[in-house]
């Protein structure tokens, strides 16, 4: 019983930061973010909710300077105020701005969301078993290898993520009257941004698959559909 020891409080450990994450993560976002209300984006805004059946969509400005977007567990749609800057300063469209939107719609239809908040738990569990059980044999470097291992099944798990999200919003833009184009040059723009900065990615495409790829899946899905 003894040598299970560590994996339970791994696993308790883990739900214990799932709970806190889950209460900061909404604690954070209810202090600094307000809804979104911009004129010139309510047509895009609308065409969005009826494509998807619904009354409105709630967007939501969240006050931080890096360019991005989220979906938090509870269901709720945040721009950042960085990325609504480059909206209003003409760096990026409404329909690009939509398309962030409808890939964070994405990630809540196709459970995400909520989802990467227990798969956070359970890396967290993961990685305190791993770090504990491969530091009896190889002392001093247990920790370094169980992250390594679990930062890269994060990463595997977010890129499949990442490819539905865009699949679901190509659809969305498309039945909305948009196309996938907003998709694609949005990423092009932010692809260029990251060789701007010397090779250093953007917050929106960190753990994210190659820019590339996701265009060429894009695609050829818009290539399927015509």
């Amino acid at each position: 019983m003894l040598k299970f020891a560590p994996i339970l409080l791994a696993v308790i450990y883990g739900l214990a930061m799932y709970r806190f994450s889950v209460w900061r993560t909404g604690r954070e976002l209810d202090q600094q973010s307000s809804e979104l209300a911009d004129p010139k984006l309510q047509p895009i805004m609308n065409s969005l909710a009826k494509a998807l059946d619904l009354p409105r969509v709630r967007v939501n400005i969240y006050e931080i300077d890096p360019v991005n977007g989220l979906a938090a567990p509870d269901g709720r749609i945040f721009i950042t105020r960085g990325f609504y800057k480059k909206f209003l300063d003409g760096d990026v469209t409404g329909e690009e701005l939509a398309s962030v939107i409808a890939h964070e719609l994405g990630h809540v239809a196709l459970g995400h969301s909520r989802r990467r908040m227990i798969d956070f738990s359970g890396q967290n569990a993961l990685r305190t078993a791993l770090a504990m059980v491969i530091g009896r044999f190889i002392p001093g470097v247990g920790p370094w290898i169980a992250n390594m291992l679990t930062s890269l099944l994060a990463a595997r798990l977010s890129r499949g993520d990442e490819y539905e999200a865009d699949a679901y919003a190509a659809a969305l833009l498309t039945k909305a009257g948009l196309g996938v184009a907003p998709q694609i040059s949005l990423f092009r723009k932010l692809d260029a941004l990251t060789q701007s900065q010397a090779g250093r990615a953007p917050a929106w495409l960190l753990s994210h698959p190659k820019t590339d790829d996701r265009i060429s899946a894009l695609e050829k899905l818009e290539a399927r559909w015509s």
